[in-house]
């Protein structure tokens, strides 16, 4: 009797976390205060692809005032230092200022969210 097995596969950034926590950590630093911090899940996305979904939390003046920049800003820094097609993930970004998170509450975006 032959046994069939599953073979799933996984994208490379899933053992390269280290390499995404190092850049993500970078982007912060390079654009506070602007950018609070950042979160993320790596999973598939709505097609099944494999993404890694960003979660921006932007301080209230950034994103009244310079949301367009910041948020460019914000994309352009994580695509220079993450190959994303190397690492098989589309990107995803999502932005959320202090003030909504204060009234959303969602621990996903909070500082001691961990990143999966």
């Amino acid at each position: 009797m032959l046994k069939v097995g599953i073979v799933m596969s996984f994208p490379s950034a899933i053992t390269r976390r280290p390499e995404v926590n190092a850049a993500v950590s970078d982007v912060v630093r390079l654009l506070a205060p602007d950018v609070v911090h950042i979160r993320y899940d790596i999973d598939r996305d709505w097609s099944g692809d494999w993404a890694i979904f960003f979660r921006v939390l932007l301080s209230d003046e950034a994103s009244k005032n310079r949301l367009n920049d910041v948020v460019s800003n914000v994309v352009w820094r994580l695509s220079e230092r993450l190959d994303f097609q190397s690492m098989g993930l589309l990107p995803y970004h999502n932005f959320r200022s202090e003030s909504e998170q204060a009234t959303l509450r969602e621990e996903a975006w909070e500082a001691n969210a961990v990143s999966r």
